[in-house]
């Protein structure tokens, strides 16, 4: 039988004569007696013997998408960008065959007064199973476009207030602008923070995963914060890679990439209007090996 986590906890595992799964793909690390497969960019997971046990642990996080534009408003806010889809399992049973690995990149920030760009899905497919996808963020909202769908929504901006939806168990909404203060994107933990009348709302904050086993907890997908009409006090990212939202003079903050976070909104003129790009997403697997 297993536990939670997908370990054997029945006589032999991990001992004499346990016959564990071996597997290529990805950067493979070893703890304990464990195997974790990361993989930063699109590659195949091919499982050679099935073993045993028969399961694996997976994290499959897609891209976070960018932040949006104000151009035309000079000094005014746009909305953060959502953080890519958040799917996570223990047990997941599978069989000896190759499965196609896609991680999703992040989306561009806005620029000329548009949305930022969704983010990139991530998944594990093989026909033997139905199709593990993780959807990317949703585009922070610029002057032309209001924040959108995606695994976590992007947020709201000055002159098209509302924000993006999240996708059901696998994110959450952005929040709304108000007045000059952007809206946040959404995070997996968390729909993004109220934005202020003129300081964009925190983006929310993602969820932690201990598939990798650092010792600390790593956190994943989080939304991009909110862009601000103001010359300081920048609205901060949600916790899991998410980006800081512009001030009225100052660059937006990229998602960091291999977290899913989204971008931060852009609010200022010229060249600093434009949003943060989104954090490339990741999937990691994990399994028993002896």
């Amino acid at each position: 039988m297993s536990n939670f986590y997908g370990q054997y906890t029945g006589f032999g595992a991990g001992g004499a004569g346990f016959a564990g799964m071996v597997a290529t793909g990805g950067s493979i690390t070893t703890n304990g007696n464990y195997k974790v497969h990361t993989f930063n960019s699109s590659a195949n997971f091919e499982i050679t013997t099935l073993g045993e046990l028969e399961v694996i642990e997976y994290l499959v996080v897609a891209g976070g998408a960018g932040g949006g534009n104000n151009y035309s408003y000079g000094g005014v806010a746009a909305g953060g960008g959502g953080a890519g889809g958040y799917l996570a399992a223990t047990g997941f049973t599978v069989t000896a065959v190759t499965y196609a690995i896609t991680v999703g990149a992040g989306g561009a920030g806005g620029t000329s007064d548009n949305v930022g760009t969704n983010g990139g899905n991530s998944s594990i497919v093989h026909a033997s199973i139905t199709d593990i996808i993780s959807v990317g963020g949703g585009g922070g909202g610029g002057k032309n476009g209001q924040g959108v769908l995606g695994g976590s929504g992007g947020g709201g901006s000055y002159s098209s207030t509302t924000a993006g939806s999240g996708t059901s168990g696998q994110g959450n909404a952005g929040s709304s602008s108000n007045n000059d203060g952007g809206g946040a994107g959404g995070g997996a933990g968390a729909a993004g923070a109220a934005a202020g009348i003129a300081q964009g709302g925190v983006g929310g904050v993602g969820l932690a995963n201990d598939i990798i086993e650092t010792g600390t907890d790593v956190y994943y997908a989080g939304g991009g914060g909110g862009g601000s009409g103001l010359t300081s006090g920048a609205s901060a990212g949600g916790n899991g890679g998410g980006g800081y939202g512009s001030l009225r003079n100052a660059l937006a903050g990229n998602g960091t990439d291999n977290t899913g976070g989204g971008g931060g909104g852009g609010s200022a003129i010229d060249s600093y209007a434009v949003g943060g790009t989104g954090g490339s997403g990741v999937v990691i697997i994990r399994y028993q090996f002896k």
